[in-house]
This record gives C-alpha cells, sequence and structure tokens, in this order.
C-alpha cells in the first residue's frame, strides 16, 4: 500500500512538472483577447508552421502527460481495490477473533451444564431414596420434575452454532 501511494505521489509530481515546463513553451501573447476565433486558431496554426519543433515538444509532452495520468489512474484503481481488500481481510480478522471469543465461551457453557447435570443427577439420586420416606411423612413428592430438567449445551456444524437444550 505505501509503495503504491509512493508511486502516485511520483506520478503527480511528474505530470505537475510536465504542465508547468508546458506552460513555459507556451507562447500565450500571440492572441488578443478581442480576436475573432478564425484569429486565433489561425495565430495557433501560424506559430505551429514557423516553429514546428516547439509544436513538436508541445505534443510530447501532451502526450507524455496523458499516459501519466492514465497510469495515474491505474495506480488510484488499485489503490482502491487494495483498500478494500483490505478492509474485508481486517473484517475476516475481527470475525475469526470474535469466533475464539465466542468458543471460549461455549466451551465454557459446555462445561458448567456438564457439571450442572452431574450436579442435577446426584440430586436425583437423593430425591429417589428419600422419596419414599417424604410421601409416609407429608403425603407428597419431595421433589418433582425431573423429567423436564435441561442444561443448555453450544454445538456446532462447523458454519452455524446451536444452542440445545439437553434433557438430563
Amino acid at each position: 500500500m505505501d509503495q503504491i501511494q509512493v508511486e502516485i505521489a511520483a506520478l503527480k509530481s511528474q505530470i505537475q512538472v510536465l504542465q508547468q515546463e508546458r506552460a513555459a513553451l507556451t507562447i500565450n501573447n500571440i492572441i488578443d483577447e478581442n480576436d475573432s476565433p478564425l484569429a486565433i486558431v489561425e495565430a495557433y496554426r501560424s506559430q505551429a508552421r514557423e516553429n514546428p519543433q516547439l509544436s513538436a515538444e508541445l505534443k510530447g509532452i501532451d502526450d507524455a502527460v496523458a499516459a501519466l495520468e492514465l497510469q495515474l489512474q491505474q495506480k488510484q484503481g488499485q489503490l482502491a481495490r487494495w483498500e478494500i481488500e483490505s478492509k474485508q481481510l481486517t473484517q475476516q480478522q475481527q470475525l475469526e477473533e470474535a469466533k475464539k471469543v465466542a468458543q471460549v465461551h461455549a466451551q465454557r457453557i459446555n462445561q458448567l451444564a456438564a457439571e450442572l447435570a452431574t450436579e442435577i443427577r446426584l440430586l436425583k439420586a437423593c430425591a429417589d431414596q428419600l422419596s419414599p420416606i417424604y410421601w409416609q411423612v407429608y403425603y407428597k413428592p419431595f421433589i418433582t420434575g425431573f423429567k423436564t430438567i435441561s442444561v443448555p449445551y453450544v454445538r456446532s456444524d462447523g458454519e452455524v452454532w446451536t444452542i440445545v437444550n439437553r434433557i438430563v
């Protein structure tokens, strides 16, 4: 990117030098502002006939400026494309970083879900052990709802992540 910017600056500088050189070579005092359009055309043609070397040099400068301006446009287009690609790369990098952070959180959720599932199973074992006695004393269950207890779990098919509830 820096190289392209340096090349663009060099092209602009060279174009400016050529335009200044052309302005110095051009003789603008051959016409009067009151001259007719036909008189102006004739004055320039006469100047070109009288000094063909100067005309050729001016033509060469004009051609060089046109070629450099074309190169400048190409370099500016290259720079614009590079900036767009760079921005996309930056977005891709941001996406990858965000995915890494999300993966850490997903792993932690799955770890906590596994611990919670273990605790729920241990609680169910206690409830299964206490329920018969609890029914005898209080005429109701000790704990209910074990068939619908679920814990969140994060899974991925590689592209899409899904949070599902696993029944414990």
